[in-house]
């Protein structure tokens, strides 16, 4: 499992022309799965997202996290972070998990970062062709993959 967290003063997503989802300040989390993901996966991801201090205290250091400063968050699924591109031009995404498989995951971890929140989370459409807008903060961009913990 792959995410791509984002500090963001705004992000939204639309689809359509037709604006799902908007946040303020907060955080943007692309997240992409593979088929060996489990709830294990989800548990520490989750816990990093929520918990990680990248936002500024009263003296301007990072030792805030999403949580403390009340920010919001945006979830949107992304299966293109398991891109390879180590053959040709054209990225393969063989290592992507298929819908039947994350679906279910990109359900549970919006259902686990909601509970670790304390508060609804904002999504994009799993599938679906989304134009996704932000204005990022720092700007402040982390890559987290729960197979490479260290």
């Amino acid at each position: 499992m792959r995410v791509v967290v984002q500090r963001v003063s705004e992000a939204s997503v639309t689809i359509e022309g037709v604006c799902k989802s908007a946040i303020q300040q907060g955080l943007l989390v692309l997240v992409g799965f593979e088929e060996t993901d489990t709830q294990e996966d989800l548990n520490w991801l989750a816990n990093k997202i929520i918990n990680q201090r990248i936002f500024a205290d009263h003296e301007g250091k990072m030792n805030k996290s999403v949580k403390d400063v009340g920010g919001e968050l945006l979830l949107v699924s992304q299966f293109t972070l398991f891109a390879s591109t180590k053959k040709g031009n054209r990225p393969s995404f063989i290592r992507s998990a298929k819908p039947d498989v994350a679906i279910p995951l990109y359900e549970q971890f919006i259902k686990l970062l909601s509970e670790l929140l304390g508060e609804e989370i904002k999504t994009g459409e799993f599938g679906a062709n989304m134009q996704v807008r932000l204005l990022n903060d720092g700007p402040i961009t982390i890559t987290m993959d729960s197979k490479n913990k260290e």
